[in-house]
């Protein structure tokens, strides 16, 4: 069965990074048949927060990524201690004992030297005697021992990759403090759980390569791996300095809609073009991942407007009768006043503006050439109620009895009643206005 994993980290908000990556792998399960497993990444104790962890989940929710089961990483603590002891069994762990001064340093030298800043395995020379008298100074921390040998996999986007495990340090699995890192619970958890996909991050490479060594050391199967290109700003401007600005919630409270951002960013980065669906079958059912590119994909917010716009359009009074109901618009009134609305606003938020307007009228828009002809205009309004054949009547009189007509005829009269220069349909949109002012 296919199986696939999203796996964020409770320190923070979703943004629109997370989502391509939480996007790919429920894409990839779904179209399989398989399964899609939230695992919630916190066994960082100090930084994850509970209220993270809902505020995941509601963002996953909104935009209907339902997951089939729940993991908690920090559920399993006792299970990666079986796994580092294996490990230290077969010779692959290792203690060691720099600061983080002491290895900057090293770092520094190497670079000096012309040579890459690898992690040069001193720990492993240590006699028992030296282990001893340093764990008295200071704690540990503990090392998975790479096969310097080359690491090569088929990665379902970039393709045929490879790696040379001498080229890359040791990986620190298991901090001085006793906290068990990313790469150890991820591997003992793919291989437990039966992942056999992993979508994420082309940042990720190194980090899949010896995680690929360490699967197969514990006995474990490797998943196929696919690394998709990192996100920038339209300009090709890194985003990791506004991505707190990129939050789902925060895009939720705009307005997008999920259906927009969804649309946008299965195809984004990929040899199709864009296309706004109307379901998450349609969404599934057009996802390929090997369309996707390498090379660093273009996102730009102002894109989700457009689609937002366009999918509310296509929405029957079904799909939003709670929203309209919301803002007040009587039920006898909902049928008319989303018909009449739906092809003028951006979002939601934009319908209790026309309610307001519907409702209470406008403060009118008249231009001081425009004053007498409104006036008059005005006065030959019938006193109602409107229906969908008043607003031509009316118009027809008027243009005959002033001799206006085209624009200068119903832009007055449109920006009279409504203080706009645009809008729904006058034919349509009379009929619902409550107050109309005569003069």
């Amino acid at each position: 069965m296919t199986t696939t994993r999203f796996a964020p980290s409770p320190t923070g908000y979703l943004h629109i990074g997370n989502l391509r990556t939480a996007l790919f792998n429920y894409l990839i399960a779904r179209q399989a048949g398989g399964e899609f497993i939230l695992r919630i990444d916190d066994t960082d104790p100090e930084r994850s927060k509970a209220e993270y962890v809902e505020a995941i989940k509601r963002d996953l929710d909104w935009l209907g990524l339902h997951w089939d089961r729940i993991e908690h990483q920090s559920a399993r603590f006792d299970r990666y201690a079986e796994v580092a002891d294996q490990l230290r069994d077969q010779g692959l762990f290792y203690e060691c004992f720099e600061t983080p001064v002491e290895l900057d340093l090293k770092r520094k030298k190497q670079l000096n030297m012309g040579k890459p800043p690898v992690y040069d395995r001193s720990a492993l020379a240590l006699s028992e005697a030296e282990r001893t008298a340093l764990r008295a100074e200071r704690k540990g921390h503990w090392r998975f021992k790479l096969d310097q040998s080359r690491i090569e996999w088929h990665d379902g986007i970039l393709g045929d990759l490879s790696i040379d495990a001498a080229s890359v340090s040791d990986p620190v699995l298991i901090r001085g403090d006793g906290q068990v890192l990313y790469t150890l619970a991820s591997i003992c958890d793919d291989t437990d759980m039966g992942v056999t996909h992993v979508v994420r991050g082309s940042d990720h490479v190194t980090n899949t390569a010896t995680q690929i060594q360490m699967i197969r050391a514990i006995g474990g199967s490797v998943p196929n791996f696919a690394h998709h290109s990192l996100l920038t700003g339209p300009k090709g401007e890194g985003l990791s300095k506004r991505l707190g600005s990129l939050a789902l919630r925060d895009m939720r409270a705009a307005g997008v809609q999920p259906m927009a951002l969804l649309s946008h960013l299965a195809r984004l980065g990929s040899s199709d073009p864009v296309e706004l669906r109307g379901s998450m079958e349609e969404i599934v059912a057009g996802f390929e991942l090997t369309k996707f590119g390498s090379a660093p994909t273009k996102f730009d917010e102002a894109d989700l407007g457009p689609l937002t716009a366009k999918y509310l359009q296509g929405l029957e009074l079904e799909g939003v009768a709670a929203d309209v109901a919301a803002i007040g618009v009587p039920a006898e009134m909902a049928q008319a006043f989303w018909q009449v609305t739906r092809g003028n606003i951006s979002t939601l938020h934009d319908l209790a503006g026309w309610w307001d307007l519907i409702q209470n009228g406008a403060t009118a828009v008249i231009d001081a050439e425009d004053q007498e002809f409104v006036a008059q205009a005005l006065l030959m309004l019938p006193a109602g109620p409107f229906d969908s054949d008043t607003w031509g009547a009316w118009t027809s009189a008027v243009k005959e009895a002033t001799g206006r007509k085209g624009k200068a005829l119903f832009m007055p009269l449109r920006k009279a009643l409504t203080g706009l220069s645009h809008g729904p349909d006058m034919g349509a949109l009379l009929p619902l206005l409550q107050k109309i002012p005569r003069d």
